[in-house]
């Protein structure tokens, strides 16, 4: 299945003659927690760029788990700007997912949100707008959470319902912004609760293997990943 962007990619064509730098920032998605074969699917792409001869893209994983959305604004120009490699150049495409951990309920199902809708918002927009001005950007939705595991930690519950309103609310913003955004728990539900239950750790709340593999696949197929990003021919899963 080839997924599509819920804005469109106009405007982001990065193929140049030098090896792109692409940061990736986010939370426990980014940095692939649950998968202890491939890294999760941002090293398994740094893996498919990195093959003996390879001249494309380098990703940088700056994935933090447990970070909520704050904690990526908090540190996005620091994280930016150290990631040129060489001198004087700047990275030349962001890869934002984050937002799972802003949705939970903390220490009952009907409890205050970790970060309260509104607060999200409002960091949202700066985070979009900040991210914008500094290089193109493209940013990578939430699978759906197993709510039967829950809570977390014992103390974080995770819904689907609100995983929706923070994920509805972050595509919107994208797309005022001309973001292209991956809608990944719209992807994975049509697929049907067998198949992407399958796909989800026993904590309930973060993939496993075949959940990074299914995830790599869907960025792959993606076609603003397509246009944006060089990976020298390699094929799309």
């Amino acid at each position: 299945m080839v997924a599509t962007s819920s804005s469109p990619a106009a405007g982001i064509t990065l193929k140049q003659a030098h090896p792109q730098k692409i940061v990736v920032l986010g939370d426990s998605l980014v940095y692939g927690f649950g998968d202890p074969e491939g890294g999760g699917w941002v090293e398994r792409l740094r893996r498919l760029a990195m093959e003996p001869g390879s001249t494309g893209a380098v990703f940088y994983n700056l994935g933090v788990r447990g970070d909520r959305l704050g904690q990526v604004l908090a540190r996005l120009h620091q994280e930016f700007r150290y990631r040129g490699e060489i001198r004087n150049r700047l990275p030349d495409l962001i890869m934002l997912s984050v937002g799972t951990n802003d949705s939970a309920r903390v220490g009952r199902p009907l409890g205050r949100n970790y970060t309260e809708f509104e607060e999200f918002e409002q960091s949202l927009t700066q985070l979009l707008s900040q991210a914008r001005q500094l290089c193109p950007v493209l940013f990578i939705g939430m699978p759906p959470v197993n709510e039967a595991a829950m809570p977390f930690s014992e103390v974080l519950y995770y819904s689907q319902r609100e995983q929706w309103r923070y994920k509805e609310a972050t595509r919107q913003a994208c797309a005022s912004y001309n973001i292209p955004y991956l809608d990944v728990m719209d992807l994975w539900l049509m697929r049907g609760e067998a198949w992407w239950r399958d796909r989800i750790s026993a904590d309930g709340l973060h993939p496993n293997v075949l959940g990074y593999r299914a995830l790599l696949a869907d960025v792959l197929a993606w076609d603003a990943f397509q246009a944006a990003v060089d990976l020298q021919n390699h094929p799309v899963l």
